[in-house]
């Protein structure tokens, strides 16, 4: 099928020339143009039809490609072209099911709705983990008919940090990669954000404190560890009672078991996520243990169901929404030709009943 985009049918079997002889030089494409620009094909569209959001360096760079390769858009091209608002894409390295349940996911894809409904990018939502939706989004960056990409859920040495590198699309993260370097990124103060929860606990009285982490090979787990720790050395305390989980309540509750199995005079507990929070919450009432009496508890996130649990849930509270709205609001300007810095979300810790006293923030 001819491109929509060109100033006639590319299939050699249907070109002629004024004559009618077969065998016309085969007339450039959109696609041609926006490769040797260095740009995507909506961006390249814009740019040839003088549209708004385009940065004066990539409209430069097409015009140029365009007429080093001869090419003139038609006017039914020009006609479409007024209208395209090109898209983005918000990869996730993740597979399962479960994750459109996720209350964290969930608010992501609020943030960055609301901040894509004020341009003219539609999302695209790519679910990455596997060999195949990695081939996908690789032919996808190839073809360039996206304008840029978000990647979320990055692990240890993930592949799409492979496929973001090798891309010339502008590419945002959504959290700093363990391994590697992120050029554009968005991220929350992880690490100060356990450092207060901790520090909350030891001020409470705690002693024997315990953490459940979240994945080893997450970048966001892994500071929230070091912040755990951070704050037991300030307080003199040993940070080795330690139990790893993977973020679920199933997970959270048995790691929450083989604490109480390997420290039973443990007194106070930091779990590195609301919802690992709530799975110790109920082993630690099984068990016989008040909280916050007898153990006290502290999680990190602020979902709904911190305030659900009981007692309510002292925890660090995060923007996830503002993480996903400054994601895309990052990406796009990157589109227009601007150069953002990276920005790293303050975190508030929210004092409820699983650890009370303090002057930190209440609700």
């Amino acid at each position: 099928m001819p491109d929509p985009m060109t100033a006639g049918p590319v299939d050699r079997r249907e070109r002629t020339l004024g004559d009618g002889r077969i065998g016309a030089p085969k007339v450039p494409t959109l696609d041609e143009v926006a490769r040797r620009a260095g740009v995507s094909r909506s961006v390249a569209s814009r740019a040839m039809n003088n549209a708004r959001n385009v940065s004066p360096a990539k409209r430069e760079a097409v015009a140029r490609a365009a007429s080093e390769l001869g090419y003139v858009p038609n006017a039914t091209a020009r006609a479409l072209a007024t209208s395209t608002g090109g898209s983005v894409v918000l990869a996730i390295s993740n597979d399962d099911p479960a994750l459109f349940g996720d209350p964290f996911f969930s608010q992501v894809l609020v943030g960055v709705a609301a901040a894509l409904d004020r341009s003219e990018l539609d999302l695209t939502l790519m679910l990455a983990s596997s060999e195949r939706g990695q081939a996908r989004l690789e032919r996808l960056l190839r073809s360039r008919r996206s304008d840029g990409v978000m990647l979320m859920a990055l692990r240890g040495d993930d592949p799409l940090n492979r496929l973001a590198a090798a891309t010339e699309l502008p590419v945002v993260v959504g959290g700093r990669p363990l391994h590697g370097e992120a050029r554009w990124y968005v991220d929350v103060d992880n690490r100060g954000g356990a450092r207060s929860a901790t520090e909350h606990l030891l001020s409470s009285g705690c002693r024997r404190i315990a953490t459940i982490t979240g994945p080893t090979d997450l970048q966001a787990a892994v500071a929230r560890y070091q912040g755990f720790a951070d704050a037991m050395a300030v307080g003199g305390q040993p940070a080795d009672r330690v139990e790893h989980a993977d973020f679920s309540f199933e997970d959270g509750a048995r790691a929450m078991a083989r604490l109480l199995d390997a420290h039973p005079d443990l007194d106070g507990v930091f779990a590195a996520s609301d919802t690992m929070a709530a799975g110790a919450l109920r082993v630690l009432k099984e068990a016989g243990r008040r909280v916050p009496e007898d153990v006290a508890v502290v999680g990190f996130d602020d979902l709904e169901i911190a305030r659900r649990t009981e007692p309510a849930l002292t925890t660090v509270s995060q923007p996830i929404r503002g993480l996903g709205q400054e994601m895309a609001t990052m990406l796009v300007r990157l589109i227009d030709g601007e150069t953002p810095t990276p920005v790293i979300l303050p975190t508030r810790l929210v004092v409820r009943g699983s650890a009370p006293g303090g002057a930190a923030g209440t609700d």
